[in-house]
């Protein structure tokens, strides 16, 4: 399959706003040993995008600090970490049979080989990603989605928002029956949770605007609690036994607040920080009722390769909310920071 020599991308060249996006003719990527070239479809935004872009992670022991999604980045970097395309062309000790077959990349660079490895980095932060007409991947981390009902569009939605939910709900031990309490749902990762976790047979109680829970409901949630209002006055009123799990990418307040509402053996699984990421609570309702808190960092491999299941079965049903083209990655980004939509923002190159 013939690949052109130069492409269009959308790259960072140094930490800042929306301005630091610039478009730029780059060569097309030549995949070594072991990876495959990946034509993009479809390339959906993240906050990780923002993030990013912006040098928001910090590093241990200095909060402040501009940096990537682990550490300090190099300049130029194309961002964009979930992509949904074609196999263009293969390096060597790569079987050609694959040639044309649609496929999702696992975004994350593992620690290690096994299936329970930890994300140590990022497509789009640590290398180039998908905001660009090509990019190179692992091939033993590209995944064959040829027979999956989903749209492009929808598959690239997949990996960084489902990845990290369904690492939530694995790292968390939800299971069938009990009751999950979702922060920020209306959100990529929230709407995938909600998702998630109906399907594994648990009651989910989401958080979310007052003008965005029909389509959370629609989503799967059972009930609904508006974040304006009194929140754990609600809480309580829809779970009075309490919360068996917190998925939380809210973080900030809910975490103290939302602590006393956990059931004895409870656990508050945390993937982001939207509310803030200084936090302070009593650990009492920690050792006292047998409770956890966890950090969970997006999937591991058997997490990731769990979901592409799930897809090539249409068992998941993403929401796309607005599409743009790749030369409006800077309105794409603005769009996704204004948090007015519901579901996942997706650019085409």
């Amino acid at each position: 399959m013939d690949t052109p020599e130069s492409m269009r991308a959308v790259r960072i060249t140094a930490h800042g706003g929306p301005e630091v996006l610039e478009t730029a003719k780059v060569p097309v990527p030549v995949p070594q040993k072991g990876e495959a070239l990946i034509r993009v479809a479809a390339v959906a935004l993240n906050n990780t995008d923002l993030w990013t872009r912006e040098g928001a992670y910090g590093r241990p022991g200095d909060p402040d600090a501009l940096s990537g999604w682990r550490g300090p980045i190099e300049f130029p970097r194309i961002q964009g970490a979930d992509v949904a395309g074609r196999i263009a062309a293969v390096g060597t000790g790569v079987d050609a049979g694959l040639l044309g077959r649609r496929v999702v990349v696992d975004p994350a660079i593992y620690d290690g080989e096994g299936p329970h490895a930890n994300p140590v980095g990022l497509m789009g932060s640590e290398r180039d990603g998908g905001y660009a007409a090509y990019v190179t991947a692992p091939v033993d981390r590209v995944y064959d989605m040829t027979a999956s009902p989903l749209t492009d569009d929808q598959l690239a939605t997949l990996p960084t928002a489902y990845g990290t939910a369904l690492g939530m709900i694995e790292r968390g031990g939800l299971q069938e029956g009990e009751t999950a309490l979702v922060s920020g749902a209306s959100g990529g990762v929230g709407l995938a949770l909600v998702q998630l976790a109906r399907a594994r047979g648990a009651r989910v109680l989401a958080v979310s605007s007052g003008a965005k829970t029909a389509q959370v409901r629609e989503a799967g949630a059972h009930e609904t609690v508006d974040r304006a209002g009194d929140l754990t006055g609600q809480i309580r009123a829809a779970a009075p036994d309490g919360i068996d799990v917190a998925l939380d990418v809210v973080a900030g307040e809910l975490v103290a607040d939302g602590l006393p509402l956990l059931r004895e053996g409870g656990r508050w699984v945390v993937a982001g920080a939207l509310g803030g990421h200084d936090v302070t609570f009593d650990v009492r309702r920690l050792y006292l009722h047998n409770a956890q808190v966890i950090g969970s960092s997006m999937h591991t491999p058997a997490h990731f390769e769990g979901l592409m299941d799930l897809a090539r079965r249409g068992a998941v049903r993403p929401v796309v909310s607005a599409v743009f083209p790749l030369e409006e990655a800077a309105r794409a980004q603005e769009e996704l920071a204004r948090r007015t939509h519901v579901g996942k923002i997706v650019m085409h190159p």
